[in-house]
């Protein structure tokens, strides 16, 4: 069947809680308590061994099989307006949101600030810029646009693009 990477990631999502309803159900069943006074028979949960790994072992193949067919989709699909795959932009995006915290505090900075005196030193010290303050913030404003483009050429693919899983 076909999917786009957003319906693909629906899927794994849901198959995942499938997944984590069965280990659970399974884990309040495989053990019990009785009392020694009870019926053992009479207060034993219904729990199938072999119907419970067969199904945990369905789940995690089914997973196994998304998760792959999402991979090779991402390390094959390229992103044209970045001339990237789609699995370089997952590390490029994050690069890119990094640079954008580091810019955004040097764009913010006076060329020359006053430093507070940290002792009964007399002497007025100042802390200067060692870049130009605009380049930074038309740096800034760079990379936010091509972080931007980045997000929303990456949602048109996620959401358009079809794959065989």
């Amino acid at each position: 069947m076909k999917y786009t990477s957003a319906e693909a990631a629906k899927l794994l999502r849901s198959l995942n809680e499938e997944l984590g309803a069965v280990v659970s159900a399974e884990m309040a069943t495989r053990e019990f308590v009785a009392a020694t006074t009870e019926d053992v028979e009479s207060v034993r949960p219904k729990y199938d061994f072999a119907e419970s790994q067969k199904e945990i072992e369905r789940l995690q193949k089914e997973i196994r099989k998304v998760k792959h067919a999402i991979n090779v989709f991402n390390t094959t699909t390229v992103i044209p307006e970045l001339g990237m795959t789609i699995d370089e932009a997952l590390v490029f995006m994050p690069q890119l949101s990094s640079q954008k915290v580091k810019l955004s505090s040097m764009r913010s900075r006076q060329a020359k600030t006053r430093e507070y005196a940290r002792s009964a030193s007399s002497i007025i010290e100042y802390r200067y810029a060692n870049y130009d303050v605009e380049a930074a913030d038309a740096e800034f404003k760079r990379v936010s646009d091509l972080l931007a483009k980045a997000q929303t050429a990456l949602d048109v693919i996620n959401n358009s693009v079809k794959f065989e899983i």
